[in-house]
């Protein structure tokens, strides 16, 4: 397993709170946590980024592929940071790179990768990312040093 990323590696960060039904029955965060809070992640800063409502919007991003690998466990109560960053911006997908940082650690938890494509609202025909995304997006391509 490699090492984990840093905080160091993302551009932008969104706190989240842990619950007391993610941990499971060993004391720990369940795995299947982590994927809604990527999920919630990376929607609560797009809404934030573009001051839109994403839902409305005439293409939507649906999530085709996800993935995660875990470093150490987290257990509620702790407090997270997520760092969200671009993989790859393409025409009509995202792929997101995440970490799963507990509040004021340096070194992850968890790393992930999240990729949307992006379809017509109404007929889910692949599609161009909506421009107020895209320009969303382009912010977190590079990492801050």
């Amino acid at each position: 397993m490699s090492n984990p990323p840093l905080r160091t590696d993302y551009p932008v960060f969104r706190a989240l709170a842990t619950r007391w039904m993610d941990n499971d029955h060993y004391g720990h965060i369940n795995n299947v946590a982590y994927y809604s809070f990527f999920d919630t992640a990376v929607n609560g800063w797009l809404m934030d980024a573009t001051g839109v409502d994403i839902r409305t919007l005439p293409a939507i991003g649906l999530v085709v592929e996800t993935g995660c690998r875990y470093f150490k466990p987290l257990s509620f109560p702790d407090a997270l940071e997520v760092g969200l960053g671009i993989e790859r911006l393409g025409t009509s997908s995202i792929t997101y790179r995440l970490a799963i940082f507990r509040a004021g650690e340096d070194s992850a938890a968890a790393a992930g990768r999240f990729v949307h494509v992006y379809v017509d609202a109404q007929t889910r025909q692949a599609t161009a990312i909506p421009d107020v995304i895209r320009a969303a997006a382009q912010a977190l391509r590079e990492p801050i040093r």
